[in-house]
């Protein structure tokens, strides 16, 4: 495989029944007698990468969006991980692991982390992005002879490494185990410090909830607690913070730094870099296209490493990951433009049955600024919110927004109709969603445009 030029082929969209196969016809290869470029095999297309040219017809011709064809900077050639299949995704290297500290891998989802976290738990034995090769460890150590990562591999390889691995979906906690969270962190405590930590991060009052009773946030702090409790070498946790608040986010950081100090090997995956810049030792940057192809690049110190992934620019690949560079701008109330205001209220007042009261002082939304509200989960904020939205009315108080649209996108997302991706922004957006700038702007920005035939 020529490692400068990947083709990938999504299976879920290629269907080559419903295609008058406009990849294989337009392609300049096939028309010019290499027929093996592209064909078909088994019902899906294959795409050979040393006969493809890259020229990206065959992309722009499949009317399912199924193809992908990019060209790899020279640096990553020969340090293929793992592939998945004959023109599936494909891993670029691997993070270090050390011992007594803290490693943290941050960039976007859909790159290879969970395949990372498979690797150096040993569940996968990495294929050296041959997806025909049934390799073993031996084979695979030998390709890391002499790097810092032999060692590690080595030992996993021995069965001398426990990795205890913190899960993404927390959401799956309570079906895996419906008891109380009492039950839960008892069953995980093999170091006898549950207890300890469930007090330390807030969970000491619920102990007698079961799962399913319990908020994200306090069922990501639970899944913490029980990875945490477990006797291991080595802790994996896969974005520990999510529907945290920022004074959780600390607790939650201070917990893991703590397994570092006690000389245990620490991954963590995150997006927070305030969070990753507190507790990480050291970063590694995830770059790549979703679904097609990750990068994992060398260590770099925290300080060094946060600054290259706001810059978006890997100065030891010599690669631009991202157009644009992030920068954090200081702003005076000096330079604050009087507009019009758009949403006003007066002191609102919020009381429920259960004794809790929302106080909110009078105050404004104008057009062009952008306002934030921070604080401790469960003292009010998405009450407000909801106010200001319209969803709830205030008990007290009213909330003037004369001839103003107000869209609002709750905390927990949770599909309320069987569909499509499309199906549901077509009910939202109407014909704006067909609008270049809209798809432009908001769907290609965010990544959506891929998903619009997905069921919800």
């Amino acid at each position: 495989m020529d490692a400068r030029r990947i083709a990938v082929v999504d299976r879920d969209r290629c269907n080559p029944r419903k295609c008058g196969h406009e990849c294989i016809k337009f392609c300049p290869r096939v028309r010019a007698g290499e027929e093996d470029t592209i064909r078909l095999e088994d019902g899906f297309l294959v795409i050979d990468e040393d006969l493809c040219v890259g020229c990206g017809i065959c992309v722009k011709k499949c009317p399912f969006s199924a193809l992908s064809i990019v060209n790899l900077p020279a640096p990553l050639e020969g340090e293929e991980i793992h592939r998945y299949g004959v023109n599936g995704f494909v891993l670029f290297r691997l993070p270090v692991v050390r011992m007594g500290s803290v490693v943290g891998l941050v960039g976007p989802n859909g790159i290879g982390k969970t395949t990372i976290m498979r690797i150096l738990s040993g569940e996968l034995v990495p294929n050296l992005g041959d997806p025909r090769a049934e390799l073993d460890w031996d084979e695979v150590i030998r390709r890391f002879r002499g790097t810092e990562i032999q060692n590690y591999l080595e030992r996993l390889a021995a069965g001398q490494v426990r990795v205890v691995h913190k899960p993404e979906r927390i959401d799956l906690l309570p079906r895996a185990f419906p008891g109380t969270l009492r039950e839960a962190l008892e069953r995980a405590d093999e170091r006898g410090v549950a207890r300890e930590l469930a007090e330390e991060l807030g969970l000491s009052d619920l102990m007698d909830r079961k799962l399913s009773e319990l908020s994200g946030g306090e069922l990501q702090r639970v899944a913490v607690i029980a990875a945490s409790s477990k006797e291991a070498d080595v802790y994996m946790f896969d974005e520990p913070c999510n529907y945290l608040d920022v004074f959780q986010r600390m607790r939650v950081a201070s917990v893991i730094r703590g397994l570092a100090e006690a000389g245990k090997g620490v991954l963590v995956v995150e997006h927070d870099l305030a969070v990753l810049d507190y507790l990480s030792d050291y970063i590694h940057i995830l770059y790549g296209v979703r679904g097609v192809f990750g990068v994992v690049s060398h260590p770099h110190g925290t300080r060094e490493g946060i600054n290259i992934f706001l810059d978006g620019y890997l100065p030891d690949d010599n690669v631009r990951f991202r157009e644009y560079s992030i920068s954090f701008g200081r702003r005076s109330t000096a330079e604050r433009v009087e507009t019009l205001p758009l949403v006003s209220y007066s002191g609102l007042v919020k009381e429920y049955d259960s004794a809790f009261r929302l106080t909110v002082e009078p105050g404004e939304l104008r057009a062009g600024e952008v306002v934030v509200a921070v604080g401790p989960n469960g003292i009010g904020k998405t009450t407000f919110v909801s106010m200001l939205a319209g969803v709830i009315e205030p008990t007290s108080g009213e909330v003037l927004a004369e001839d103003v649209k107000v869209a609002y996108k709750p905390q927990y997302v949770r599909p309320e109709q069987d569909g499509t991706v499309y199906s549901l922004l077509k009910s939202m957006a109407g014909s704006q969603l067909s609008s270049s700038f809209f798809r432009a702007e908001v769907l290609h920005r965010l990544g959506v445009d891929g998903l619009m035939d997905r069921r919800l």
